[in-house]
Formats: C-alpha cells, sequence, structure tokens
C-alpha cells in the first residue's frame, strides 16, 4: 500500500494532469468535440506506449550505455527536483504555455487544425523527461519484486486514465478551478514532487555508499 501511495505521488506530481488539461483545452480549441476525443485519446495512448516502453526496458538502456541504477537516481532525482522548482515558481507553466501558443498560432496559418496529439500533447506535456525518469527509478525501486513492479504500472495506467477522464471534462474543470486554482494544485503538487526527489538522490546515494562497502 505504502508503495502505491508513493508511486501515485510522484507520477501524479510528475504528470500534472491539472496543469496539463488547462494546455489540452487550449491546444485543442479549434477542434470540435469529436476531434478533442481524438487527440485526447490518441495523446494519452501514446504517452503510456513511451512510458511502458521505458518502463520494462529502461534499466537495460542505461546498463548499455554503461550508467549504474544509483547513478541514475541521483541524477533523476536532481532533475525531479529542478522540475519540482519549475512547478513551485511556474517557469515550467510559462514554458508549456509559450509551446501551446507556438502550437495555436501555427494552427491559425492552416486551414484545417493541426493534431497536436502526439507532440506536444503526448510528448513532452505528458510523457517528458521527468515522467521518464520517475518511472525508470519507480521500477528500479521494485526491482526483483514482481508485485510491487505490477503496482507501478498499474499506477502509471491509473493515473494516465485520470489524465484521460480530465481531459474529456477539461471544459468544466477549467471553469470550476480557474487559473488560480489550477496555480495552487501545481505548486502543492510542486512541494511533494521535491520532497520526493530529495529521496531519490538520497536512496541514490545510500546505494552508492553500500556497493563501495561490499567492494572494500
Amino acid at each position: 500500500m505504502e508503495h502505491a501511495l508513493a508511486a501515485f505521488a510522484t507520477l501524479f506530481a510528475v504528470l500534472d494532469p491539472v496543469g496539463t488539461t488547462s494546455l489540452f483545452i487550449a491546444l485543442t480549441a479549434a477542434h470540435d468535440g469529436a476531434g478533442r476525443l481524438r487527440v485526447a485519446a490518441l495523446g494519452t495512448g501514446v504517452a503510456f506506449a513511451v512510458l511502458l516502453l521505458f518502463a520494462l526496458a529502461g534499466e537495460a538502456v542505461l546498463a548499455f550505455v554503461g550508467i549504474s541504477l544509483p547513478a541514475f537516481r541521483i541524477a533523476g532525482g536532481i532533475l525531479l527536483f529542478l522540475t519540482a522548482l519549475d512547478m513551485l515558481f511556474e517557469r515550467r507553466t510559462a514554458r508549456r504555455e509559450r509551446k501551446v501558443e507556438e502550437e495555436r498560432e501555427s494552427q491559425a496559418a492552416a486551414e484545417a487544425p493541426d493534431d497536436p496529439s502526439v507532440f506536444p500533447l503526448a510528448i513532452p506535456l505528458i510523457a517528458g523527461p521527468g515522467a521518464i525518469a520517475a518511472m525508470i527509478l519507480l521500477m528500479g525501486a521494485a526491482a526483483g519484486d514482481m508485485e510491487r513492479q505490477g503496482i507501478v504500472l498499474g499506477t502509471m495506467a491509473g493515473v494516465l486514465l485520470l489524465q484521460f477522464g480530465m481531459f474529456l471534462l477539461g471544459g468544466p474543470i477549467g471553469r470550476v478551478l480557474g487559473r488560480t486554482g489550477m496555480l495552487v494544485v501545481t505548486r502543492l503538487m510542486g512541494m511533494l514532487l521535491a520532497a520526493l526527489a530529495v529521496q531519490f538522490v538520497i536512496d541514490g546515494i545510500a546505494a552508492v555508499i553500500r556497493g563501495m562497502g561490499a567492494g572494500a
């Protein structure tokens, strides 16, 4: 249960369904109802495939390039901490909104609205570097325990399903929360993510120290 809660908190904070939903609304402003549904389904589907790939093969990729899991935990924790800082000080929101504005300008120049489902919705707004790092770290922490790894994968699927549902309810959610409400939720998730990122770094350093002690 504790592992499931930690996985949910980490992935919910990194994927930021609330903030991504506000950007989805902007990206699909030129689409009709059926178009928004298709973009939502394809975007979350592609993001799921990307995160699943790195969850299952991430450690193999690291081993191929000669990177140890403790080193990646430390680097991933630092990356997640920087992501948390962006959330706390609105830098990530500003970057995302710039990407959305660029996409909307390109759509306005075309006769038909472009398809934002793969880029920028699936990658990098949903399955960005922070989310990929989080999946590798969570699966690495559950290494050798099929049940815990299944929990991580199920939690990832659940958070993406929640994201898809929020996409479908994007209009009402945006009206209820407003910009201020979305910023409050994003900052709260940023605080939680910062603490989890520090824990990843501590775990990585502890693993390095244990490895040095075992090799001595």
